[in-house]
């Protein structure tokens, strides 16, 4: 093996190396602010079993504000098919962005095709995509509906999320059991009064 074809390798690796400790200087930082803030509540991090829970906590936050990217692979509507294409019951959990407590629930996904469709799959990934930060539901709604809009053209767009927020039923209120319904509908969906009832029918609701 040449040396040309050896130092782009090592340079791969080394630039590997940089991120990982960057990574993990990141991973101290926020277990320590974890650990201050836990402290300051009066809590004994050095207590049975919470001597590693900033590093938990730390580890918790970063996989429910890490998005996973992901290839939107579109295909050219050949058949010229036109009724709803429509994804429903997809779980989700994101975080509120008011107390950075979880929300959870299920989305419903909808759309007219145009000229293209949209993998199957890649409806849940849409969801799962926006919902992976410090999230309102209503933006969270309109994010799904204005991607896909976006991204595909398409004749019509409804989403509609119910959620229980842990912000309501465990503090504050303490409203255990009540459910949060948004909705964004775009083009004929929100036009066309039989496209919108037929839509709200197949996820089971009648709004």
């Amino acid at each position: 093996m040449s040396m040309s074809s050896i130092q782009p390798l090592e340079e791969h690796r080394n630039a590997i190396s940089i991120v990982e400790d960057d990574g993990a200087m990141e991973h101290s930082r926020a277990e320590g602010a974890i650990r201050d803030l836990f402290e300051a509540l009066g809590v004994d991090m050095s207590g049975p079993g919470l001597v590693d829970t900033p590093r938990r906590v730390a580890a918790m936050y970063e996989e429910l504000l890490t998005p996973k990217d992901f290839n939107p692979t579109t295909f050219p509507n050949d058949d010229g098919y036109d009724e709803l294409v429509l994804s429903k019951n997809i779980p989700f959990t994101s975080l509120c962005a008011h107390h950075a407590l979880p929300f959870s629930g299920v989305a419903h996904v909808g759309y007219l095709p145009g000229e293209r469709i949209l993998g199957l799959s890649k409806l849940a990934r849409i969801v799962h995509y926006f919902s992976r930060s410090l999230q309102v539901q209503e933006r969270l709604t309109k994010q799904i509906a204005d991607w896909l809009d976006s991204e595909l053209s398409p004749r019509g767009v409804g989403v509609v999320i119910e959620a229980e927020h842990m912000c309501m039923t465990i503090r504050g209120v303490q409203a255990a059991g009540s459910t949060t319904v948004t909705s964004t509908m775009y083009g004929l969906l929100r036009e066309r009064v039989a496209t919108r009832q037929e839509f709200l029918s197949l996820i089971g609701t009648n709004r």
